[in-house]
């Protein structure tokens, strides 16, 4: 229950962090701060990216496949998706 909370607590920051990504491409904030938003937009790319591939490449050939849509949930919420993908397929 607890964990559960947590998780769905880090999913809503996860989304409050993408919409500020994605509202500095739109409304660019002033000075440096700009530059250093694309930088840690690319930095999630990369890192969410990264763990999604990660996550492809282990799951063994004959199991279970990832469907698009929870593929596209890891990319979004990263770890926080993958902690509640790991619980799902323990139970």
């Amino acid at each position: 229950m607890i964990k559960t909370l947590f998780i769905n607590l880090g999913r809503l920051l996860m989304l409050g962090v993408w919409g500020i990504l994605l509202l500095n491409l739109f409304q660019p904030f002033p000075g440096p701060l700009k530059y250093f938003m694309h930088v840690a937009m690319a930095f999630m790319f990369f890192m969410h990216g990264l763990q999604l591939i990660m996550l492809k490449t282990t799951l063994p050939k004959d199991g279970e496949k990832i469907s698009g849509w929870q593929e596209f949930r890891i990319f979004v919420f990263g770890v926080f998706e993958l902690l509640a993908w790991q619980r799902k397929q323990k139970q």
